[in-house]
């Protein structure tokens, strides 16, 4: 797994994002004090979930032969009161709903089509974020 550093730069809330290989940049929407630069980390963080979700079904596609021309998936991240969640085991406080829209391309029979959608489900980073996850920040 590569390394990310995030880091600062002159312009209030606009970040150097970098892994070795790779720069990219961080910020806020300028109605929250940002430049606008990049995106946000809520976006980052959908980017994340979505790419690894187009990812596994293209390697999952592909292993099977199956005739996958293109995948697509537009997500959205709203916050809603855990009494307002029917099927959610919280019961105070807020909970993060992702919501993914799916687009396939390709001439996929239904049953293939519905085997792609359980195999979104699997997508590691989404069940990095299911799971429990402890943050252990150190100054440094």
């Amino acid at each position: 797994m590569r390394k990310v550093t995030v880091e600062s730069t002159p312009s209030p809330y606009t970040l150097k994002i970098s892994t070795d290989a790779h720069q990219w940049s961080g910020d806020e929407p300028a109605d929250l004090g940002g430049a606008d630069k990049g995106p946000s980390p809520y976006e980052l963080l959908l980017s994340s979930v979505g790419a690894c979700t187009a990812i596994t079904v293209q390697m999952y596609a592909r292993r099977k032969e199956w005739p996958l021309e293109s995948i697509s998936v537009e997500l959205d991240h709203r916050k809603m009161k855990a009494e307002e969640c029917p099927d959610c085991t919280s019961t105070a406080g807020f909970v993060s709903e992702i919501s993914l829209k799916i687009s396939l391309k390709g001439d996929l029979s239904e049953e293939q089509r519905e085997r792609i959608l359980s195999i979104a489900e699997k997508c590691p980073v989404k069940k990095t974020l299911e799971g429990e996850i402890k943050f252990r920040p150190t100054l440094v």
